[in-house]
């Protein structure tokens, strides 16, 4: 094991989090669908935990949840990309789109911060006494969270745009429905996906 690329993954993902923090509070002022901003509401409150339990892994492990590396300077600067990106979307005064924006702005956030957390299982592993503990405690906490914030964003991200496009879309997604929390199950939902009743009937009008 890489001791010093380890800790440069735990800052990362300690920015991941601050910066998805940004990320959802930024979404919510672009939702339109309530039970997406429902959702996202829950995500959120969640994130704020990640960020705390990230703070508590580096101060277990002797690490400074204040350094700052270049890699995290990085994350950081993405971060604040995705929400600059929501805010242009937001100044267009086109409501639908802007939540687009935001669902592929929180896909993007959740990719990174979803691999995180793979990785951080992956060190675990590897690793043995008091980092091993401390990171599979974390990992067992939170990772279901993450598969769920990345898999049902992209669900709903993938539904708002058929919409958009003016075809028959699934709202709220089947991932959501089937609270789906693997990658398999995220790709069954979308192979089982099917138009609602609702919009069925205005198909057929």
């Amino acid at each position: 094991m890489n001791r010093e690329t380890v800790q440069e993954l735990i800052y990362q993902a300690l920015e991941t989090e601050l910066g998805g923090v940004q990320v959802y509070t930024t979404a919510l002022k672009c939702a339109q669908n309530d039970e997406l901003r429902e959702e996202w509401e829950e995500y959120l409150e969640q994130t704020r935990h990640h960020v705390e339990v990230m703070q508590g892994i580096c101060r277990s492990l002797g690490l400074d949840p204040n350094e700052q590396t270049p890699g995290r300077q990085v994350v950081r600067h993405k971060g604040e990309a995705l929400v600059r990106a929501m805010e242009m979307a937001l100044e267009e005064d086109k409501p639908e789109a802007a939540e687009l924006v935001a669902c592929e702005c929180v896909v993007d956030a959740e990719t990174k911060d979803h691999q995180n957390w793979e990785l951080m299982r992956l060190c675990a592993e590897k690793l043995s006494g008091e980092e091993r503990r401390v990171l599979t405690e974390a990992c067992e906490e939170v990772e279901e969270e993450e598969d769920e914030h990345l898999y049902h964003t992209k669900g709903w991200c993938r539904e708002l745009w058929i919409q958009a496009l003016g075809m028959p879309a699934q709202l709220p997604p089947p991932e959501e429905e089937k609270d789906v929390k693997t990658a398999i199950g995220a790709e069954r939902a979308k192979q089982s996906r099917r138009p609602s009743r609702r919009e069925k009937a205005g198909q057929n009008r």
